[in-house]
This record gives C-alpha cells, structure tokens and sequence, in this order.
C-alpha cells in the first residue's frame, strides 16, 4: 500500500488531474487506496524492479444493462518514468483484461491538453465531446474534460 500512496501522491504532485488538488498529503493518498479497491474494479500495476511505477484501473459497471462496458479510471505514471511506454502498456494490459472480461466498450476522460490526450489517440481512442469547467486545479481554474470511447 505504500508503494500506491507513494504513486498517487507524486502524480498529483507533479500535476496529473486524477480527481485530487496538490499538494496530496501522504494520509489522503492511504484513505483513497484504503477504500478505492472493489470487487468491480480491476487495478494493474506496473513495476521497476520492486517499486510501482505506473497503475491504471478498470472500472467495471455493475449495472445490469451495462455489464459490457468498463471505465479507465486513475491511469497513473511515476513522473521519473515517464515517456518510457508504461502508460501505453498499462492501458493494452487494460484492455487485455477488458476482453477477458468480454468487456467490448471503454469509456475514459481527461483534463483538455494533458499528455494523455495524445497516447489515448494514438490507441484509437475516439473522442466523444468536451465538458468546460469540469474539474478545478490546485490554483483554482477550471479546466475542460476530453471524454473518449472505444469499441473492443
């Protein structure tokens, strides 16, 4: 669990828009991972020797009209190991499991001009619509959300 923490505190920290403000305290970043585990949600980690160093999860729906699709939740790259890949493979390793799940539909969002947006096309994501003002940043600006899909 502390590997986790230790993640998401340096990803928000280093400003990745995954639903927390920097500075995340270490204690906030434990109480996320202490209750963000559920049965319908598949977390991969990627790893350098013992340390995490990237995790992406698979937020599956537990509705019943919906048991086909799945959501890319939290993808997250240490920032001393990115543009190395690992965010590619965490989310062909996501979707790996998707069909396993015989999960045919991923949805996604991500705040308008991050890294992300580029490797989510790049996998043939295709883009859906904006939300302005969708989630607000350290500083207090409010930033516009890309939503992505793709067909499995």
């Amino acid at each position: 669990m502390d590997d986790l923490s230790e993640l998401l505190v340096d990803v928000v920290n280093h400003g990745a828009s995954i639903g927390f403000l920097s500075p995340l305290k270490k204690e906030k970043s434990e109480a996320y991972w202490g209750k963000a585990i559920k049965p319908n949600n598949i977390l991969l980690i990627a790893k350098y020797g013992e340390k995490v160093i990237g995790t992406v999860q698979l937020d599956c729906s537990v509705k019943e009209n919906g048991n086909h699709r799945a959501e890319i939740c939290k993808l997250m790259v240490h920032s001393q190991f990115r543009k190395n890949g690992v965010g590619r493979q965490l989310m062909k390793m996501a979707e790996e499991t998707a069909r396993e799940k015989q999960i045919s539909l991923i949805v996604l969002d991500t705040r308008e001009g991050d890294p992300s947006n580029q490797l989510y096309i790049s996998l043939e994501y295709i883009e859906v619509g904006r939300i302005p003002d969708y989630a607000k940043s350290a500083g207090g600006e409010l930033h516009t959300t890309v939503i992505y899909y793709k067909n499995l």
